[in-house]
């Protein structure tokens, strides 16, 4: 999580990393005034949501096969979202209702990752 990085502003990086179902995904600020926490209607159906505390350094186990979205609830209006793939899937549809720059964010994360 970035305030700024080579790649933008308020970005997530990688914005699309690929895991395997079971493994542990760590959510490191790397500046204070982050969180990390599931978007509604974007995760695998059966899997649980989570939300970290602000500055807190989170794991997660991701145990349910599907590609979820993630944001940073005081800058998600800023674009600061990514999708995690766990195992196969189809890409997700965001929904139609995130800020500008989050829709943006997605669109050009799977535009960029598609085959």
């Amino acid at each position: 999580m970035h305030d700024r990085s080579d790649n933008g502003p308020m970005i997530c990086e990688p914005s699309l990393p690929r895991v395997a179902p079971g493994d542990t995904v760590r959510f490191v600020p790397t500046q204070p005034g982050h969180n990390t926490a599931t978007i509604d209607g974007m995760i695998p159906e059966g899997a649980e949501p989570f939300k970290s505390k602000i500055n807190e350094d989170f794991s997660v186990d991701l145990t349910v096969p599907g590609i979820g979205g993630i944001k940073r609830g005081p800058h998600v209006a800023m674009g600061m979202v990514m999708l995690i793939e766990m195992g196969d899937a189809p890409a997700p549809v965001p929904p139609e209702d995130p800020p500008t720059r989050a829709r943006e964010r997605f669109g050009a994360t799977l535009a960029a990752n598609s085959p």
